[in-house]
């Protein structure tokens, strides 16, 4: 479990194209705390550690992952969001992540707004219903508070904290993020018989 709080911003430092997909990638954590088989939020995706070094980590990804996510369209040098698994006892700062990516969405929009820079998403169908105006959403691993909601466009305010600490600093319109719904919004939809796979 995470919680959609960004603690590193790592770099793909190698891909390993197979039957599942490796990547090494390089952080600033310090690897020796991290154990094999670990879970850690990449841009909002939870990987397993496969192996790891000084000031580096490996994970593989399935086919699966790469089809719903922003991961098959990584490169050697792309950002990513990194937030290690929960503890016992950590502080719950964002909202609770499974690290299950539903789907991408795309940023259409972005200005300044204060010190803010305000973006907009669009998200495809039937994505789109399970996002509410003041709910909370993950967007590449960061927890959010969803402003308003207009059909499939929803925006959202990230303060200058969060551009200087995530890669949502240098996101640009046109780029494509992972989005995580909220668990509750996910168990009242299949609750309703409404289908979001």
């Amino acid at each position: 479990m995470f919680t959609g709080i960004i603690t590193d911003i790592g770099r793909v430092r190698a891909i390993v194209p197979g039957g599942d997909t490796g990547f090494t990638i390089a952080t600033a954590y310090d690897t020796r705390e991290i154990a094999i088989g670990a879970s850690i939020a990449c841009s909002g995706v939870c990987l397993t550690v496969t192996d790891r070094g000084e000031g580096w980590f490996a994970v593989q990804v399935s086919a699966e992952t790469l089809a719903r996510s922003t991961l098959g369209r990584w490169r050697e040098g792309s950002p990513v969001n990194l937030e290690r698994a929960l503890r016992l006892g950590d502080e719950l700062g964002g909202h609770i992540l499974s690290g299950h990516v539903d789907c991408v969405a795309e940023i259409v929009a972005r200005r300044p707004e204060g010190d803010s820079l305000r973006f907009v998403f669009e998200v495809a169908a039937p994505y789109d219903k399970a996002i509410a105006p003041k709910g909370s959403v993950a967007l590449d691993g960061v927890s959010l508070t969803v402003n308003e909601v207009e059909g499939r466009r929803f925006g959202v305010n990230i303060i200058p904290h969060t551009q200087a600490c995530t890669t949502f600093g240098a996101a640009a319109i046109g780029d494509l993020v992972n989005l995580e719904i909220d668990v509750l919004a996910r168990y009242v939809a299949r609750l309703l018989g409404k289908d979001l796979t």
